[in-house]
């Protein structure tokens, strides 16, 4: 039912006129004639009456009009709920990242937007898969996403940093010297597949050298792997970025050729980006930027130190 209807019957109801009606709501006289009538057709009964002093309700108007300004102030009330879930909408950003990257990077990066918002909350949504990201994108469930490129889903992406691979070997795994691991040392050899789809980044490095894996999937996080290999289950290959920190009982070594997944942050293509998501866009390049710029300088530090 047309509550705008209502409202104008509540209102000539009170005023008794349908010309000082008008001058309140803004329609002409004909105007709200012709809404009352059509309301009337589509209730079935007659609510207003005509007379030589203005209108007034019939016995089923008077009947009604009680049930009718409750069903106006629950609309209201409806509609001050629906603003005030919009106001705050507005100012949340719900982010969906990588279990990696939400551990090494969010902090810092939400620290700096912090400082630059305080006003706008975010709601950060770690994730362990490396799809859902992209999938919540596309379902309209999150606005920025931190994740590894993919082909899926209307997404525009930024690429952000290139995260090396490793291989991740037992202590005692004779490497002879060797400052890198081939990836065809890794056929035949049990390999211990990250959980959530990592799959896709390691099959694409064996495609690209015509290996097959003898992988057994795991349903654990970064860390159980590790200690996996460590105990001599198995080898891995994991990213800089996953194994970061959690070196203590195995080798990490680069595999050869040398292999990255690309990290980027990504918003749905062709929606509108809000003010609060352009700064965070720029908290999150002048992150990356600085976190460059301190690899170079740290780079350079132990050159000069060596040649000394």
């Amino acid at each position: 039912m047309d509550s705008k209807k209502l409202e104008i019957l509540v209102t000539a109801a009170d005023l008794g006129s349908f010309t000082k009606a008008s001058n309140v709501v803004g329609y002409t006289q004909s105007g709200l004639t012709h809404m009352m009538d059509t309301l009337e057709r589509e209730i079935g009964i007659p609510l207003l009456r005509r007379n030589h002093n203005g209108i007034e309700l019939t016995e089923y108007g008077v009947q009604l009009m009680p049930a009718i300004r409750e069903f106006l102030r629950a609309n209201a009330r409806l509609e001050k709920q629906i603003r005030a879930i919009k106001e705050t909408a507005a100012t949340t950003i719900r982010i969906a990242a990588y279990s990696s990257i939400a551990m090494h990077w969010m902090p810092e990066i939400l620290y700096r937007f912090r400082r630059l918002c305080p006003d706008v909350s975010v709601d950060l949504r770690m994730v362990d898969h490396a799809l859902e990201p992209f999938e919540l994108l596309d379902e309209g469930k999150t606005d920025v996403i931190f994740a590894s490129r993919q082909n899926y889903g209307r997404c525009e992406w930024i690429p952000l940093y290139d995260d090396y691979m490793y291989a991740i070997l037992p202590k005692d795994y004779p490497l002879e010297g060797r400052s890198s691991f081939p990836l065809e040392e890794f056929s035949g050899k049990e390999f211990l597949m990250p959980y959530g789809r990592f799959d896709i980044d390691v099959n694409a490095a064996m495609r690209r050298v015509g290996i097959r894996l003898n992988a057994r999937p795991s349903y654990v996080d970064d860390e159980t792997v590790i200690r996996m290999v460590g105990r001599g289950l198995g080898v891995s290959m994991m990213t800089e970025l996953m194994i970061r920190g959690r070196v203590d009982d195995v080798q990490c070594v680069p595999v050869s050729p040398r292999t990255i997944r690309e990290l980027g942050m990504g918003t749905y293509a062709g929606g509108e980006v809000s003010d609060s998501v352009q700064k965070l866009k720029d908290c999150v390049l002048q992150f990356i930027s600085d976190a460059k710029r301190r690899t170079s300088s740290g780079k350079a530090a132990q050159q000069e130190s060596g040649s000394l």
